[in-house]
């Protein structure tokens, strides 16, 4: 089965335009899946500290977990996920679309668990306690804009946050995501 086959873009499941940094934790979506959602993540290694390469370092397995204290909890973890939007508004992709990211974990939307098999990642650099950026904002729908022409099986009702698909263990993004701003900025009703 082809990319294009399953509802995704062709040419691999890359953007053009963003920084490309393949990320080795990923694996093929099952066979037959198609993508049919989307899961807003917010990430800052360490917490509440933005710009750094951590979280680049992170995807790509390469932490130095001496680094800080905070980062001794995240030996041996293996997580990516498609995309990263940077407070700045860079775009970085570290996983084709057309590949599974290791971004949702044990989660399930609508009675249909392993959320990773069917979504796209986005991961906002951010926290719970901080507002996210106007740069961000802008670069996360033009993204999203992009996801959904990819994959057509993505509907609006289907674009959630990590918290939505595992809230037991999750809160991100976060009560300081404005869903609101982003749902109008997609030219959809808040």
């Amino acid at each position: 089965m082809t990319p294009a086959s399953r509802g995704v873009a062709a040419v691999e499941g890359w953007f053009s335009g963003l920084r490309r940094v393949p990320s080795p934790n990923f694996d093929a979506r099952p066979a037959g899946s198609v993508i049919e959602l989307l899961v807003i993540h917010a990430i800052s290694l360490p917490p509440r500290r933005y710009g750094g390469p951590w979280i680049e370092d992170l995807f790509l397995n390469r932490l130095d977990t001496a680094a800080d204290p905070y980062f001794a909890g995240l030996a041996g973890l293996r997580v990516s996920a498609h995309f990263l939007v940077r407070r700045d508004g860079a775009c970085l992709q570290f996983v084709s679309i057309a590949d599974r990211a290791w971004h949702a974990g044990v989660s399930r939307f609508r009675g249909r668990s392993a959320c990773n098999d069917f979504s796209v990642g986005i991961e906002l650099e951010g926290c719970d306690e901080d507002p996210f950026t106007d740069a961000q904002y802008g670069a996360l729908g033009m993204l999203t804009q992009r996801v959904l022409r990819a994959c057509p099986g993505i509907t609006p009702d289907s674009i959630v946050g990590h918290a939505d698909i595992a809230p037991e263990r999750r809160t991100d993004p976060g009560p300081c995501f404005d869903w609101q701003r982003y749902r109008r900025g997609l030219g959809q009703p808040g």
